[in-house]
């Protein structure tokens, strides 16, 4: 009898399997399809908390005083008024700016951020002559320090908003705006404007607390 013989073959390994392509999907997205835009819903929760913490601070000191304001007169609401006003105004080309975006067309996102970016400056130089009228120091009292944090809590969002849509109005007029990243370009303008929505309401009720609770 012949002795058993074994034939060895070499390792073959086994074909790549795979489960899905993705090489067609696209590199960026609006909406909740964005991660951005899922980070800036969470920027809004945490900041909507710091919000609520300043009113209830005021709302809290409301009530150990039984004169309120703690200042000869309430605060001049007229600058106020006229950048509450404004602030409302910039819903439509803040609107316009987040369509033109979808649309991805160009020549309108850069006028649209133009706009913008000048709403945003003005909210700016408005909210710092805010503080002339308000009739009390920071250190004066309590509800000089409140107020003055009410002020300024929202004017770190505003200078915040004023400062990406600069930027991103200056990367729209050059080359990041065009080849295969302009779309990305396109998302991040979507979500400055969602951010701008959240300025927009959370200074309302600052608006009301700080210059017509005191006439109230």
């Amino acid at each position: 009898m012949s002795p058993l013989r074994t034939e060895t073959r070499p390792f073959e390994a086994a074909p790549p399997r795979v489960a899905r392509d993705l090489s067609d999907l696209p590199t960026y997205g609006f909406g909740p399809k964005s991660p951005m835009w899922w980070g800036t819903l969470g920027f809004f929760i945490i900041e909507g908390m710091a919000f609520a913490l300043a009113l209830a601070t005021y709302f809290y000191l409301v009530q150990q005083n039984a004169q309120w304001p703690l200042a000869p007169v309430p605060p001049d609401h007229w600058v106020g008024t006229l950048n509450t006003a404004l602030l409302l105004a910039s819903l439509w080309p803040n609107f316009v700016a987040d369509r033109d975006a979808h649309r991805e067309d160009l020549t309108r996102v850069r006028r649209d951020l133009v706009i913008m970016s000048l709403i945003a400056l003005v909210t700016v130089a408005l909210r710092l002559y805010e503080f002339a009228g308000l009739g009390v120091r920071w250190d004066q009292n309590a509800y000089g320090s409140i107020t003055w944090v009410l002020l300024a809590l929202h004017l770190t969002h505003l200078i915040t908003d004023a400062g990406d849509t600069l930027v991103l109005t200056a990367l729209m007029f050059t080359r990041h705006a065009k080849g295969s990243a302009k779309g990305k370009r396109f998302s991040d303008v979507s979500d400055n404007a969602f951010y701008w929505y959240f300025v927009v309401g959370s200074w309302l009720p600052i608006y009301l607390t700080v210059y017509w609770l005191p006439r109230w």
